[in-house]
């Protein structure tokens, strides 16, 4: 098998970035669950890489810990090791290797320490699987120390984003890829919604606007999964003349609340939206860092949208229930408008 040289998904872009990475550094390790050829991983991101570098991506038993534990180990020696974890729920699994040892090593010896090593894994539901794979965990790796947790949207060139943290890293990296993405064109612009840079310039941050002159009425902001949500919401509110900003931060802790903090103080409204359920939630901090960024210039308190608290059903109208959605969110737009 060899890598698909024309991206085109989001799937697409993500095994190109890991072909990329691969060929341009022989210190890149690839391990995880069954990700051999001709199988290349549950959902086929690590597609070829066997093929392609057979000394250099490794199978590994079923224990999420011992394959953290394993590229922690990797990169004290000076490799750059990238994991896949099956699904994003199983990072329970890996959590003592990660709080307790990966990111701690770096400064635990007297000196500074690399320890560059990324953990791939698919979060997040809406494809009915249940329960226990369906869930959005990375709120409870939010805050760490010494840990980055990036979850780029398909409006993000996503494989670029992993080959720049698998060569430049040298602290342990979570890098969260919604499954809902995978199958999805990278969005470019459209019609009616059009790709603005970020107004610092950063490339982590993206903005996708419904107008091109004058400012948001109200502004959307989020990560991952439910960027598609937020750019349908966006689609339908420009046919009604209602200026939508959208935020997507690729880069969700620690969070560079700058890029974010600039487009909601054009609108004075913003809405944080997470796939993730409600309460002790990444949408709490955003909400908090706005308030202590714009005291005093926000019309209302900031909105934060989630899914509800509850275990995620395996049937399709009960999960399309317990999951944030479109209308959710456009309904709490014309709330903060009204």
């Amino acid at each position: 098998m060899t890598p698909d040289t024309t991206p085109s998904t989001y799937l697409q872009s993500l095994n190109r970035g890991l072909h990329a990475a691969m060929a341009a550094d022989e210190a890149v390790h690839f391990a995880g669950e069954d990700v051999l050829d001709p199988y290349g991983g549950a959902f086929k991101v690590s597609a070829g890489l066997s093929t392609r570098f057979p000394d250099r991506v490794h199978t590994t038993p079923i224990s999420e810990g011992a394959i953290t534990g394993l590229a922690s180990g990797m990169a004290l020696r000076g490799l750059k090791p990238v994991v896949e974890i099956m699904f994003g729920d199983f990072l329970t699994l890996t959590f003592d290797q990660i709080l307790n040892h990966a990111v701690k090593f770096g400064a635990m010896y007297g000196t500074e320490v690399p320890v560059p090593m990324v953990i791939r894994t698919p979060m997040g539901g809406r494809r009915g699987y249940g329960p226990t794979h369906s869930q959005s965990i990375e709120k409870h790796f939010c805050g760490i120390p010494g840990l980055k947790v990036i979850s780029p949207s398909h409006v993000h060139a996503a494989g670029d984003l992993l080959g720049a943290a698998i060569a430049s890293e040298t602290q342990p990296v979570l890098f969260i890829e919604y499954k809902s993405l995978y199958p999805l064109p990278l969005f470019t612009g459209s019609e009616l919604l059009n790709v603005a840079p970020a107004p610092t310039g950063s490339y982590a941050t993206r903005i996708v606007r419904n107008f091109e002159t004058g400012e948001p009425d109200a502004v959307l902001i989020g990560y991952g999964g439910v960027a598609p949500l937020m750019l349908e919401v966006a689609e339908r509110l420009a046919e009604e003349e209602i200026n939508v900003s959208v935020v997507l931060p690729a880069v969700i802790s620690p969070l560079d609340i700058a890029p974010i903090a600039q487009e909601v103080a054009c609108a004075r409204r913003a809405l944080v939206v997470e796939e993730g359920v409600a309460g002790f939630d990444w949408g709490a901090e955003v909400a908090a860092r706005l308030h202590e960024t714009l005291f005093g210039k926000l019309d209302r308190p900031v909105r934060r949208l989630a899914s509800k608290p509850q275990i995620i059903p395996t049937s399709k109208d009960g999960e399309a229930g317990t999951l944030i959605s479109a209308d959710d969110i456009e309904a709490a737009v014309y709330e903060e408008l009204a």
